[in-house]
């Protein structure tokens, strides 16, 4: 059986005990791919940043996580036993250094936090992938997409990265639709139309497993 790991949602990132650094992100694309893999078969790892959604899938074990190190230390605890990689979380870019043991008081006109940079979950996993495993990232682009993109997956070790662009009506967070474009390592490009996310979640599994099925299987 096919193993599959695959992040998605936020991360929230502590401040103090009531505030946290977020985004928007729901987490919806990556759930969809975890069920659009596990109707294919697959034994489903995601593991979840915070998300209202819900999942009840015996192919599918949900490993709820807060930060990007609690993410971190998942997925690599997950990743050596997947065949699929997919990093669908958004997840933050920067944390506070340090989080206020008791609420932060609102005093003077101004808060100054000092941010320190989270680990690169997919480009520091990208680094260890063993040729027989197939890695998938996302890509959400404002400008110059394609260019940020193909450096991304060359960067981050993919074999397939999804791009979309905020500038595209209908993608991006919040929406039960997307419009994706997928670029593989060796050059090709597919253009989708907009779609539920259920479909596009679809489209990309087809691609993964198609791609899979053309990599030489290793001599025992």
């Amino acid at each position: 059986m096919m193993r599959v790991l695959i992040t998605a949602g936020p991360t929230y990132e502590p401040i103090d005990p009531v505030r946290f650094i977020g985004n928007r992100s729901t987490g919806k694309m990556g759930y969809a791919l975890a069920e659009a893999f596990a109707a294919r078969g697959a034994d489903v790892m995601l593991v979840s940043g915070p998300t209202q959604l819900q999942l009840q899938h015996p192919l599918i074990e949900v490993i709820a996580v807060q930060t990007a190190d609690e993410m971190y230390a998942a997925a690599t605890r997950i990743a050596p036993q997947a065949d699929v990689w997919v990093f669908a979380a958004a997840v933050a870019d920067y944390k506070p250094k340090s989080m206020a043991v008791n609420k932060i008081k609102k005093e003077g006109d101004t808060l100054t936090l000092e941010l320190v940079k989270n680990v690169d979950i997919a480009a520091t996993l990208g680094h260890l992938k063993r040729p027989e495993q197939f890695s998938v990232g996302f890509a959400l682009e404002t400008n110059d997409e394609e260019t940020h993109a193909r450096a991304k997956l060359q960067r981050k070790n993919f074999d397939l990265i999804v791009l979309n662009s905020l500038r595209d009506a209908g993608a991006g967070f919040g929406h039960d639709t997307n419009k994706v474009t997928l670029l593989t390592a060796g050059g090709q490009m597919t253009i989708f139309d907009l779609k539920p996310k259920a479909e596009v979640a679809r489209d990309i599994v087809q691609t993964v497993l198609a791609s899979l099925s053309a990599i030489p299987t290793p001599h025992a």
